[in-house]
């Protein structure tokens, strides 16, 4: 049984399109896996990120989502959990997420599980994004774009996993939308040796743009 949380090193990175992905290939190996989304924001109903792992995954609407496991919160207001709870007068019980985390983990073998924003993202006021991560023993996927500037905030994400410490499950490196060529190459190969160097273990995933 594999907990796996995807984040990114920036908002609009790609995470929702990586979740879907990373889950699609766990199924492509015969692996029963679901997603789930630790915090809805910007909608109403069934999470749309969820909605969006099911149709890369080529699934339907899972129970699990009909009865909200895999999103327990969906908030209007665009913007980091600890705001949008506020403005909604939202009191968020982080246990109850992680235990819907555990109840997912006992049917399926894999569960994914998509963040909002970055590691540092706010969940409440107290709670930040890697706090929840690491007190429920999770691996970060981290979504790395190829564009310009995106070293400089993958490898403080990197570093931040160090000291935290965190466990990496390994870096999604979405190339879509495409970049300098000379720009995706560097930042592959500087990314790769860091892997190698600092997290022994940890994979490096290419991922394209996607059709669904």
């Amino acid at each position: 049984m594999q907990k796996i949380f995807v984040s990114g090193i920036d908002t609009n990175i790609g995470k929702t399109v990586a979740a879907g992905w990373l889950a699609r290939n766990f199924m492509a190996q015969g692996k029963s896996v679901i997603t789930q989304k630790l915090i809805q924001t910007g909608c109403v109903g069934i999470s749309e990120d969820i909605l969006a792992h099911r149709k890369i995954m080529g699934v339907g609407i899972l129970p699990e989502d009909s009865d909200s496991t895999t999103c327990k919160y969906v908030l209007r207001f665009p913007s980091s959990p600890h705001l949008a709870c506020r403005l909604e007068n939202v009191k968020l019980d982080l246990r109850s997420i992680a235990e819907n985390t555990e109840k997912l983990a006992r049917k399926f073998d894999v569960v994914i599980i998509e963040g909002a924003g970055g590691l540092m993202v706010p969940l409440t006021e107290d709670v930040l994004t890697s706090d929840y991560i690491k007190e429920n023993d999770l691996q970060v996927a981290l979504v790395v774009s190829s564009r310009l500037g995106s070293l400089n905030h993958a490898l403080l994400s990197l570093e931040y996993c160090l000291k935290k410490p965190l466990k990496l499950y390994g870096i999604v490196y979405n190339t879509y939308p495409k970049a300098d060529k000379e720009i995706e190459d560097s930042t592959r190969d500087y990314l790769k040796a860091y892997l190698e160097k600092n997290f022994p273990g940890a994979k490096f995933l290419e991922m394209d743009k996607l059709e669904f």
